[in-house]
């Protein structure tokens, strides 16, 4: 008779082995996946998002228990609590100011190069830096969807793509049908040379409803995939933004992450790359994301 223990870790063993993510055996319809990625670009406002000069976003968020324990490197819970973030689109530029505990996080993260403070004092800990590029590009990534792979942010080339068939979600306590597309956005998340994706992509308002990733970049979360929701959109300067998300892992078990909110949106303030390129907002950066 099997051990209570083994009983326990089969389940584990199985979630390990499956993959949700699986290697495309040929491409599939590459035109067709191309106009679906477009036009769902066109549904979250790209046309007009290239015209947006700085992003001001607020996060608030929660995190359960045990993820701290299992990833304290990147859920880094002394200083992850709220956030305050400015993105500059046409420099590809991204800081964020993270607030906790312990006291304040700065990120500046460019295309293939990433800055971190604590407190104030610029941290050369090469895991730290890698968790913060991986959390960086993941945020922008829930929250532009399709528009980043379309051609919305500097140093990436196009995706390799190609159509994955559908499936009915339920993403924030509605279900949808989705057309799932999968892609190859390269660079990856954080320090990963490339990312396999796969959207899902509401067929009623051709949203981004869902999006699955692995966790590449950081070597402690290597062969991990996880998948985070997108709901509740708002319109503001002619973009459709998420304002709910939720996270959860896949592999190599199954686990919710993260539940977070966007409590703030402004935009085209006027900042400037040196009033966020340092270990603290400085000018026009500085106040709250309204």
């Amino acid at each position: 008779m099997p051990s209570r223990r083994h009983a326990l870790l089969a389940p584990l063993a199985l979630a390990a082995c499956a993959n949700p993510l699986p290697e495309a055996a040929a491409p599939g319809h590459p035109s067709r996946a191309a106009a679906l990625l477009a036009g769902s670009a066109e549904a979250h406002g790209l046309g007009t998002f290239r015209r947006i000069r700085d992003v001001s976003l607020r996060y608030e968020g929660e995190w359960p228990p045990v993820i701290g324990r299992l990833q304290p490197v990147l859920v880094d819970q002394g200083f992850r609590g709220g956030s305050e973030e400015r993105l500059l689109p046409r420099e590809g530029l991204v800081a964020q100011a993270h607030a906790g505990p312990a006291g304040s996080k700065q990120v500046v993260r460019r295309p293939g190069a990433v800055r971190v403070w604590f407190n104030g004092v610029e941290s050369e800990d090469a895991e730290r830096q890698a968790a913060a590029a991986l959390v960086a590009d993941g945020y922008l990534l829930f929250l532009l969807g399709p528009m980043l792979l379309a051609g919305g942010w500097p140093g990436r080339e196009a995706p390799r793509l190609e159509l994955a068939g559908e499936e009915e979600v339920e993403v924030g306590g509605i279900r949808r049908r989705c057309d799932l597309l999968r892609a190859s956005m390269v660079p990856g998340l954080g320090a990963s040379p490339a990312e396999r994706l796969l959207l899902f992509i509401d067929r009623e308002e051709r949203l981004m409803r869902r999006v699955r990733f692995g966790l590449e970049g950081l070597r402690s979360t290597r062969g991990a995939v996880a998948e985070v929701d997108a709901w509740d959109h708002v319109t503001l300067g002619g973009v459709r933004w998420p304002r709910r998300f939720h996270e959860r892992l896949l592999r190599p078990l199954p686990l919710p992450v993260h539940d977070w909110r966007l409590t703030g949106l402004d935009l085209d303030r006027g900042i400037a790359p040196r009033e966020i390129e340092g270990p603290a907002f400085t000018g026009r950066a500085v106040a709250p994301a309204a």
